[in-house]
């Protein structure tokens, strides 16, 4: 079942919609507190502009979307909430960050593809929320050119590098190719026109990058086996409509429980990308309603206990926006109240 924001608040919250434990986790006071201050950090570092960037001003593109998906689960739109004037100003940003040829974002950023896939993520979930007739004509125009360069920046190999296939030289890695897939996936389920033949060259692309052991390689070039890409890559699948019936979805879970949780073997680090790591495979055992309790417990205990003073979690060498947008998202997933999130 699917639910909008309006309809799942409609219906009597998260008791009605996603049962008793999310109800609980939801009204536990040190999650609220943790999120509202997470939420409230972000709402004062957004810039006057509407933008919020990583270390160095960084990725300005992909913190926007990622903290404007942050907000969302809270419950707010553009239009409605706490928060609704924070997301119409990312919003807003966003749209005006739509270049000629579809990209939305900066070409000069050797990294695009990664804030280009999380805005048509973030845009896509705004977009069916939507009151202004303006806007959503906007949000419906940025995002059919967004879908329209991602198809034109797709490798040979059905992959995404870090920028397209043109200005890479064909280069594809995994992480940005998930960033394109569950984008797609969000805009295909918006009502935006995706080419069938996109993702299914990139669900090939996902297979051909897995080992026999389940793990996804950094590219199909090889690069190793990445517990992170892997996490991410199970969440894409979902996205594309692989669940674990699939035999190759299977063993890419298996090789998570392996390196990831329950029993995580090896560098528990995940590379440096924990944070990365758990905002896909939350998503992921999000869907397992009998392991989400555990999991969920688990995880949460450890964000909880490194929250700073002013809501921020300080981790990692992106910065504190990016990990405090991920974070926020992962204890807020309960909430139900984004639909590529949902059950």
């Amino acid at each position: 079942m699917t639910l909008t924001r309006r309809e799942a608040l409609a219906a009597g919250g998260a008791f009605l919609a996603f049962g008793p434990s999310a109800w609980a986790r939801r009204q536990d006071p040190k999650i609220k507190l943790a999120v509202t201050r997470a939420l409230d950090y972000l709402v004062r570092d957004q810039k006057r502009q509407g933008y919020w960037e990583a270390n160095g001003g960084q990725y300005r593109v992909a913190m926007t979307a990622l903290s404007g998906m942050a907000l969302l689960c809270e419950g707010s739109t553009t239009n409605r909430g706490k928060y609704a004037k924070t997301v119409r100003s990312a919003v807003d940003y966003l749209i005006d960050m739509s270049q000629p040829n579809g990209l939305i974002g900066y070409e000069k950023d050797y990294h695009y593809t990664y804030g280009h896939g999380f805005s048509m993520l973030f845009l896509s979930q705004v977009m069916g929320e939507e009151e202004g007739i303006e806007r959503r004509q906007a949000l419906k125009r940025v995002l059919n050119k967004a879908v329209e360069f991602s198809g034109y920046a797709q490798t040979s190999k059905g992959g995404w590098g870090y920028v397209s296939a043109k200005d890479g030289g064909d280069f594809d890695e995994g992480s940005t190719c998930i960033t394109q897939v569950q984008g797609l996936r969000a805009c295909r389920n918006a009502g935006i026109a995706v080419s069938k033949e996109i993702i299914d060259r990139a669900k090939q692309y996902i297979k051909d990058c897995t080992t026999p052991a389940g793990g996804v390689q950094y590219s199909i070039r090889g690069g190793g086996e990445r517990p992170p890409i892997t996490a991410a890559a199970v969440a894409a699948m979902y996205s594309a409509g692989e669940y674990d019936e699939s035999d190759h979805v299977n063993k890419m879970l298996e090789f998570c429980e392996e390196h990831i949780w329950p029993n995580p073997s090896g560098n528990n680090n995940y590379f440096g990308h924990w944070h990365y790591t758990h905002y896909y495979f939350a998503q992921v055992m999000y869907r397992d309603v009998k392991r989400w309790e555990d999991y969920f417990k688990d995880v949460s205990r450890q964000i909880l206990s490194k929250q700073s003073a002013s809501g921020a979690w300080k981790e990692g060498h992106i910065g504190d926006v990016y990990t405090t947008a991920i974070n926020a998202t992962i204890l807020q997933l309960d909430n139900g109240f984004v639909p590529i999130y949902q059950r």
